[in-house]
C-alpha cells in the first residue's frame, strides 16, 4: 500500500510505481503518480536535489546516468512508502508543459513496413525499398524550434504542391500524422558514440506525433528531402519516461538481410516492445507495434554521431513511422488510407483519408514492466485547425 491515494497509481496501471516518467508543471519539476504529479523540490534527495530544484529538466538531463539511476531508486521508495515524506506535495498534472529545452531534432526512417508501404505507392514500377535502406539508419534534420507539447493546436501550414500548370500555393489539402517514438538525450557531450555505450546517452522515451504535409512533402523533397512539409509541428508528450522502466521490455530488432558495418552491431538487444494506439476523433484507426522497427535506437544515435557530430543534453530524436505488417498497424494516415485510394471509417460513420479542421488525433502507448505490471508513455494530443 502507498501512501498515494490515487486508483491510476497501480501496477496494472500505465502510470503506477513502475513507471515514473518526469515532467514539468506549474509547482516545478515532478514525477508523474497515476493522474497526479509528485513535485520534486521540497523532498530529500540527497544529492540528487540539486538536479531537480527549477522548472526545468535540463540540470537532470545534464547530470548523467549516475544520478538518474539514483534518483529513479529513491523516488521508487518515497512512493511506495505507506506514509508521506516531509515535504511531499501532490498537485494536478493539467498544467504540465514542454518539460527540457530541446536541443537538435532528428527524425529517422526505420520501419521497414512503412518504407515499403510508401515505396510501393510512390514507386509501383520499383523497388519498394532504397539499396541504402537495409544497410544504415535513413534520417534527416527536423527543427527543434517547432517541437510543441502535447496539447498543442496544430495550424494547416501552407507550401507548395503540384498543379496541372505548374506548382501551387496555399494550405496542406493532405495533412498526416506519424506515430513515432522519441528519445530524450543527456549526459556528456559526446560524438563517435558506439551502439554499446548508446544507453548512457539516452534519459528517457516519448511519445512523438510527427506531422506531415504529404501533398507539400511530395513536390519538394526531390532532391533533399523533407523541409516545409515536416518543420511546422512536431508533438510530444509531456512526461519522459526513463529508459530504465523498460528493462524487460527489451527485444531483438527484426533481422536484415545483410551483413552490418561494425559501428552498427550490437551485443545486447535494443529493440522495444511497445505497441502505439492511434485514435482520431475517439476511433482508435490503428495499433503499430514498435517491436517491429529494424533499426534500434543505439543503431540511430551510433549512426548519428559516426561522423563527428556530437550527441549533447537535451537533443532528440525519433524512430520515423511506426508501422506493422497488418493494416490495422498502420502508423500513418497516407498507409491507411493507401495514398488515399482507401478511406477509412470512424466511429461516426464519416470516412478519412487525411485531416480536416478540427480533428483531434491520440497517441498513447505501453509497454509490459517488471513482475508483469504495465509501463506507460505520457499520450500526445492534437487538434488541427485552418491557418
Amino acid at each position: 500500500m502507498s501512501w498515494i491515494s490515487d486508483p491510476n497509481f497501480t501496477e496494472d496501471q500505465p502510470f503506477g510505481p513502475q513507471t515514473l516518467p518526469y515532467g514539468v508543471v506549474d509547482g516545478g519539476v515532478a514525477v508523474r503518480v497515476g493522474d497526479q504529479a509528485l513535485l520534486l523540490k521540497g523532498l530529500a534527495l540527497g544529492k540528487c536535489s540539486e538536479y531537480v530544484q527549477g522548472d526545468s529538466l535540463d540540470p537532470l538531463l545534464r547530470a548523467g546516468r549516475p544520478i538518474w539511476s539514483v534518483l529513479r531508486a529513491k523516488l521508487k521508495e518515497i512512493v511506495t512508502a505507506t506514509s508521506a515524506p516531509k515535504g511531499a506535495e501532490l498537485t494536478g498534472i493539467e498544467s504540465a508543459k514542454l518539460p527540457f529545452t530541446v536541443g537538435d531534432y532528428v527524425d529517422f526512417y526505420s520501419s521497414r513496413h512503412h518504407a515499403e508501404n510508401v515505396g510501393k505507392m510512390f514507386r509501383p514500377d520499383g523497388d519498394a525499398l532504397t539499396p541504402n535502406w537495409t544497410h544504415l539508419p535513413i534520417g534527416y534534420h527536423g527543427r527543434a524550434g517547432t517541437v510543441y507539447v502535447s496539447g498543442t493546436e496544430i495550424v494547416r501550414p501552407n507550401g507548395q504542391k503540384r498543379g496541372s500548370e505548374g506548382p501551387k500555393f496555399g494550405p496542406s489539402e493532405r495533412l498526416d500524422i506519424e506515430a513515432e517514438v522519441g528519445f530524450v538525450c543527456g549526459g556528456p557531450k559526446a560524438a563517435n558514440v558506439s551502439t554499446s555505450r548508446a544507453a548512457e546517452h539516452v534519459f528517457g522515451v516519448a511519445l512523438v506525433n510527427d506531422w506531415s504535409a504529404r501533398d507539400i512533402q511530395a513536390w519538394e523533397y526531390q532532391p533533399l528531402g523533407p523541409f516545409l512539409a515536416k518543420s511546422f509541428a512536431t508533438s510530444i508528450g509531456a512526461w519522459i519516461t526513463p529508459l530504465e522502466a523498460f528493462s524487460v521490455a527489451r527485444v531483438p530488432t527484426p533481422p536484415l538481410p545483410n551483413k552490418l558495418h561494425d559501428y552498427l552491431t550490437c551485443d545486447q538487444p535494443w529493440g522495444l516492445d511497445i505497441t502505439i494506439t492511434v485514435e482520431l476523433n475517439d476511433t482508435i484507426v490503428a495499433k503499430p507495434p514498435f517491436r517491429e522497427m529494424s533499426w534500434s535506437f543505439v543503431q540511430q544515435l551510433a549512426h548519428m554521431t559516426v561522423n563527428g557530430a556530437t550527441v549533447r543534453p537535451g537533443d532528440l530524436f525519433a524512430s520515423g513511422t511506426v508501422s506493422g505488417p497488418e493494416k490495422n498497424e498502420r502508423g500513418s494516415f497516407l498507409e491507411l488510407s493507401w495514398g488515399g485510394k482507401e478511406p477509412f471509417k470512424l466511429d461516426d460513420g464519416s470516412t478519412r483519408s487525411f485531416l480536416e479542421d478540427g480533428d483531434t488525433v491520440k497517441l498513447t502507448a505501453t509497454a509490459p514492466g517488471e513482475g508483469g505490471s504495465v509501463v506507460g508513455l505520457a499520450e500526445v494530443v492534437g487538434t488541427v485547425r485552418s491557418a
